[in-house]
């Protein structure tokens, strides 16, 4: 028999193996969504299902099984929360989880979903949802094929949901949503009923995309990306890809009729980008060089956008250099005005750009309908009009077309169901992150203001980015924080800025 560390070698060089393989279906993916010639579709469809038939096949070997096996009761799992105890574990509920799924089926959803996406484009840019409903179809009935395929106790959604956030439920994120619900419901309409109005138009006055392309690299560079080690191109959806060690992507889309979107765009994307790049390296490939959730990814976007890009210190040194690339726009804005500004609390039609207060509303309209979907409730069919529902119920608007209303988000189209609670997780997570941030790092609007990041960076790299997947979600927040999870600190967060801005 060989020796557990041989063999622990050995399912490490294989794993090492498939990640290599997946990286490049993930170089495929990114110049899909970024250069690509619409004519290309068919053929990169066809490449990304090979890809992703030949990797399936590798880690569902049998041989992976046995050396897991051997593994898993050998003297190397005494510690759980070892390198190989945390590697075996992990790769155990993979290996589990995608022997269920038979290669044909992996093969048709990397397919259609590559199809789906270049489908969602042009519904996308005509407004017409009847075009993509057929490909959502699709998608639907192949999701539910892999909900069945993986099995689950009570819900359907609970075995999509898994992939992008281990060990959470709809039960857990139901109890954690109703906690959050109510008082946000509240909060915003306590600010529509103030007479305070937030100077948005200081947003509007005309900024080159020139302009904030060079701005968002500069606060991309300061708060700690490394350009030698990725870059920042365009696509119709902001996204932030890992190609692997050294090669982190970021996209954004510029709009010189708002500052708002490209620049909070990139920090979004910049905070997805800094924990890919603080994963350690010598891991990659493995769990231990993989983030821990969707919802633990989202927590540093959001980080990094709200808390941080947000904040008077942070523009108390951004604001000057802002002034010399917007003199026009920016001449006669005072520090109160543009805090004020870029802080605005109003119900919008886009999920993307829509505030933090509003924001998880935005979430629950797609959650509650993603279950809908699966279930049978809603079909595909009823979407535009129960889209319109929800967002009339939940923002007092009505959608003046697909585009702003349910066309308006890519992730259907690559077969993401399950993946939007994660963001009102990532939310969650990034206020009682930044808390204990702020109780461990001293003055930290001080260091903000002195254009200082790396003392927040360096204590994301120690508490979260250099475990991968050593804990699982809950485990971090408590090692962490030594709280649960909860709602609390992101709801004072929320309503100290709308006393502080709107009095209320």
């Amino acid at each position: 028999m060989p020796e557990p560390q041989n063999t622990y070698h050995s399912l490490i060089k294989t794993i090492k193996e498939i990640s290599l393989l997946e990286s490049a279906g993930s170089i495929l993916g990114w110049d899909e969504r970024t250069h690509m010639p619409p004519r290309g579709a068919e053929h990169r469809a066809n490449q990304s299902s090979l890809i992703a038939r030949l990797a399936h096949e590798r880690f569902t070997a049998p041989t992976i099984g046995e050396m897991l096996g051997e593994l898993e009761s050998s003297s190397l799992m005494k510690d759980p929360h070892s390198d190989p105890a945390a590697n075996v574990r992990e790769l155990r509920r993979e290996y589990d989880r995608r022997t269920k799924l038979p290669a044909s089926l992996v093969e048709e959803l990397s397919r259609i979903e590559v199809l789906a996406q270049q489908a969602w484009i042009e519904a996308r840019k005509n407004a017409d949802y009847k075009t993509f409903q057929p490909w959502l179809e699709k998608i639907l009935n192949l999701k539910r094929q892999e909900a069945n395929c993986i099995g689950f106790k009570t819900s359907p959604y609970d075995a999509l949901l898994d992939p992008y956030e281990p060990h959470e439920t709809v039960a857990g994120l139901n109890a954690v949503f109703a906690e959050l619900r109510g008082p946000l419901i509240d909060l915003i309409q306590r600010v529509m009923n103030s007479s305070r109005k937030a100077p948005v138009e200081i947003l509007e006055r005309g900024y080159s995309a020139a302009g904030q392309e060079k701005l968002s690299r500069e606060a991309a560079t300061r708060v700690g990306f490394d350009f030698q080690a990725g870059r920042l191109d365009t696509s119709v959806h902001p996204f932030c890809s890992s190609i692997g060690p050294g090669d982190t992507r970021m996209t954004t889309r510029y709009d010189e009729s708002y500052f708002g979107d490209a620049f909070f765009g990139v920090l979004h994307e910049t905070g997805h980008a800094l924990y890919e790049q603080g994963l350690p390296d010598e891991h990659w490939g493995t769990p231990l060089g993989h983030y821990i959730s969707l919802g633990i990814h989202e927590s540093q976007s959001r980080l990094w956008e709200n808390f941080v890009a947000r904040s008077r210190s942070f523009w108390t040194y951004f604001l000057p250099q802002a002034r010399e690339l917007f003199p026009a726009q920016l001449q006669n804005v005072s520090s109160d005005d543009w805090y004020f500004a870029i802080n605005d609390i109003r119900p919008s039609f886009i999920r993307t750009e829509s505030d933090e207060a509003t924001y998880n509303l935005h979430i629950l309209i797609r959650y509650e309908l993603e279950q809908s979907m699966l279930i049978g409730d809603v079909t595909p069919a009823d979407i535009p009009a129960a889209w319109n529902e929800k967002m009339k119920k939940y923002l007092g608007l009505m959608p003046p077309d697909d585009a702003r209303g349910c066309l308006q988000d890519v992730h259907w189209s690559h077969g993401a169901i399950g993946y939007f609670p994660t963001y009102t997780l990532g939310n969650l997570y990034a206020a009682q992150f930044f808390d204990q941030a702020k109780q461990d790092l001293g003055d930290i609007d001080a260091q903000f203001a002195a254009g200082d990041f790396a003392p927040l960076l360096g204590w994301l790299r120690k508490n979260i980015h250099q475990h991968g997947r050593r804990y699982t979600a809950k485990e971090l927040v408590q090692r962490v924080t030594e709280k649960t999870l909860s709602a609390k600190p992101l709801l004072d967060h929320l309503n100290r800025k709308a006393s502080e801005l709107y009095g209320v």
